[in-house]
Order: C-alpha cells, then structure tokens, then sequence
C-alpha cells in the first residue's frame, strides 16, 4: 500500500481523501492557495504546501507548482479529487512521467472519453446505444446547419471537448441555429480551448441516469449500481438518489451491462460513471462518461457500504476489486447539494463569512463538508459548501429524512440553497418520482424556495 499521497485539490473532496487516506494508513499532503491558508483540509492533512495565489490559474491549475510539492513532500501518489485537473489528460501524463502514481484513469483514457465525439464512436461501436448525431466534430456553421436538418430539430449543440454545460445550446428551429452555434463555439474555445462542437437530437423530458464503475489493473470492471440525477440547474446536478424511481429491474440490468461494456470497450481502471438519458419510452442513450471520482459518490457508498475513495486507492495501488459484482442497492439514499448561492437572485454566488454553523445528525445522516462557524466563503471557487446525503428503508421514508435534515440545517450568514432544496422535496412531481432534467424549465426556483416553509 501507498505510504504518502498528495491531494491535488480543496475543500469537502480534500477532506474525503485524507479521512480515506487516514483509514487506509496513508499519510496525506494537503495543497493550498492562498486564500484556503484556514481551510479544514490544511488543518487534518499530515503536510500542506501553499502552491500560489487565490485565483485557480495560479494553485489548483497549475501543474508545475502541483509537481513541485509532490517533490518536495516526498509523496507517492497524486490523487485529482474532482473538477480542477481530474480530468485532465495531460495532468495524468505529467504525474506519471514524473514518477508518480496517478490516482485515476490512464491519459489515453481521459483523453479518448473527453473528445465527446470519440466516445460516442467507441460507445455506438460496441452496441451501445448513442444518441442520433453527428458522427464527426463540427467547426463549420453550414454545414453543422445541414446536419441539424438531417438529424432533425429540436436539436442540442455540445462541446466535443467540453463538459459542465460549457459550449451547450438547445436549437429549435433552423433560423436560429447559426446564432447559437456561433455562440457556442465561442464558449467551447474561451472554456476548453477547443472549438469543435458536435449536434445531436434533443431528447426533451429525458431523465439523467448514472451507472457507477469501478475497474482494476487485472481487467475487472463492475458496476455499483445507478444513480438518479435527474433535478438539474443548467446542466449541474442538484438532488441525486437512488435507487431510480424510473428503473425496473429488467431495465437496470440492461442499462448495467452497458455501462460495463462501454468501460470494458477501454480497459478502464478507477472510479468512473457511464452517463445515460433514458427517454419516455424507456429508451436509454450513452451521455458521456465521467474518468474521476463524482460529487455524488456518497449516495453510492451509502447505498452499498463500500468506500469508493478507499477502492480508488486500493486499485491504483495495483490491488484487485475488494467489491464484489452483482451488488443489491440497499434501502433508498437521496443527496442534496447545499451551494453558497441565492436561488431568489437565479443563484447569484454568495461568498462571505459563516457566522453560524450547525449540521444535522442522526441516524442514516452523513453531511460531507469543509466548512465550520468562522469560515470564510472564497469567491474564487465552486460554491458547494456541503453535501447533504441521507439512507432510509424506501423512497417516502429518505425524502421526509431529508426533508427534516434540511428543516434542522443551521448555516447562517451567507445565502444557501437550502430552502430551495426543501421546497423541491415538497413538490408533489419529485414526491412522486416525475421528475426529467426540465424540472426546473416548468417550475421558478424562487416559488419553490418561497414555498418551503413548514
């Protein structure tokens, strides 16, 4: 096993790889802007190393500084935690040729499932089923336009290198197709440096549908199950659970299999989603696949028992799979990400100091966060301040779990999504399982935050 491992990353997903890295007999080494100087994953890390000044570009982003403190501390491993440079191919390159070990997936395979259109070509070529679309990354407007027409409107325009929301546009008529190609190509360039776009159909009212996977260095892959992600703002997930309430058994395995066969199809190693929109009809598409460890790992760890973090390690280090194939869920585990942001004000960022700070327990409650009474929030970052992840016997029984967490949540003086996240466990559409990623296109947030008091 590892003896010291350097975290190249902030916040709640810093401190969940040093408590994994804590269990497992790891030393850690925590990185740091300047802003995160009093940040909870500086304080329990073994050694911090300061790597630059608050804006990202210049600590989290930089990978020379990163390599430098791996040197420095004498760590053996790099884990990328998510967002930053998790998916980053040439981050994984750099730590490898640098001598040492990358806590994910190899380059080839980070770089071959972030070229959204290669995905697709490797998914469509193992018979999993893949969105109508173009075949081939799009740069030129006419002949995009062309395809749009062949395929059929509506139909969504998409980053080929992208991710996040970043170069998407929704296109419904062929007059307006030029524009918002245009504009998209403009985002997809500023937000990854490459402009390539591709089209595809447009599922309206589709669910998001994630599969866990999980592969070692000896071939085995498997699946941990799905996870719901359906309730989204702009692309970025909100409430996750799972079970599915859309799932029968007979679809999970079949949705499973897939997931599998496309992680196969890449000999893929480490902790990974294969991502689906599963239509009205019970037709399920390959999305894209996710080559890290997701915000939403807690609802599969506590829908199974088993440590993703700690098996993202193990397999790193060159161990088999400790987790068995052919997992049953157990009970039903619903997340709610709690933001730093005022869904009154269409989520306007709310940086500033937390003047209180109290989490809720109890059983089946876990909160996962990096924030306490006195902290700071940085404008520079993501503005997720804590996870909300509870487990109960069925669906009714984890909704009104969550539903009182939220109601006993004290997180006073900045603006959260709590009572936004509240009003929508209230919604009789999510309390009956009718929930698709336009949730939040047929219902204001302001209305659902304003309609959660009890």
């Amino acid at each position: 096993m590892l003896q010291k491992v350097l975290i190249a990353n902030r916040g709640e997903i810093a401190l969940r790889v040093i408590r994994a890295c804590r269990e497992l007999g790891i030393e850690t080494v925590a990185v740091h802007s300047e802003a995160d100087l009093d940040s909870l994953h500086v304080r329990f890390a073994d050694e911090a190393v300061c790597i630059g000044p608050a804006p990202a570009r210049d600590s989290y982003l930089n990978i020379p500084r990163i390599i430098a403190a791996a040197e420095i501390a004498g760590a053996e491993a790099i884990h990328p935690g998510y967002g930053f440079l998790a998916e980053d191919a040439e981050f994984s390159e750099i730590v490898a040729n640098s001598d040492f070990l990358f806590i994910g997936p190899t380059a080839a395979q980070i770089r071959q499932m972030g070229d959204k259109v290669a995905a697709r070509q490797v998914m469509a070529g193992v018979g999993v089923p893949v969105i109508p679309g173009t075949e081939e990354a799009q740069t030129d407007t006419q002949k995009a336009a062309r395809a749009a027409k062949q395929i059929g409107f509506p139909v969504m325009i998409k980053a080929a290198a992208g991710g996040g929301g970043k170069g998407m546009r929704k296109v419904r008529s062929p007059e307006d197709f030029e524009a918002q190609f245009n504009t998209a190509r403009i985002e997809a360039e500023a937000s990854f440096n490459n402009g390539s776009l591709y089209v595809e159909k447009l599922l309206e009212n589709a669910r998001h549908v994630e599969f866990q996977i999980m592969g070692d260095t000896q071939g085995s892959i498997i699946h941990l199950g799905e996870r719901d992600c359906s309730l989204q703002r702009r692309h970025q997930k909100l409430i996750e659970e799972a079970p599915s309430p859309a799932l029968d058994q007979e679809l999970r395995e079949q949705m499973g299999a897939a997931a599998v066969k496309g992680a196969e199809a890449i000999g893929y190693v480490g902790a990974g989603t294969m991502e689906f929109l599963l239509d009205r009809d019970g037709r399920f598409y390959f999305l894209e696949m996710n080559t890290r460890i997701q915000v939403e790992h807690p609802v599969t760890e506590e829908a199974t028992g088993f440590d993703l973090v700690q098996e993202q390690i193990r397999v790193a280090a060159g161990e088999p799979l400790s987790i068995p194939a052919g997992l049953k869920l157990r009970g039903h585990t619903i997340e709610c990400r709690i933001n730093a942001e005022d869904p009154e004000e269409d989520f306007k960022p709310s940086p500033g100091l937390i003047s209180a700070f109290h989490p809720p327990g109890g059983p089946g409650v876990r909160v996962d966060t990096h924030v306490y009474a006195g902290y700071t929030v940085p404008p520079y970052y993501d503005s997720l301040l804590a996870k909300l992840i509870v487990r109960a016997n069925t669906r009714d029984a984890a909704i009104e779990r969550a539903r009182l967490a939220l109601d006993m949540f004290v997180l006073e003086g900045v603006h959260t999504t709590i009572p936004f996240l509240a009003g929508v466990l209230d919604h009789p559409d999510f309390r009956s399982g009718e929930v698709d990623t336009a949730f939040l296109e047929r219902n204001r947030a302001a209305e659902l935050t304003g309609a959660s008091s009890r």
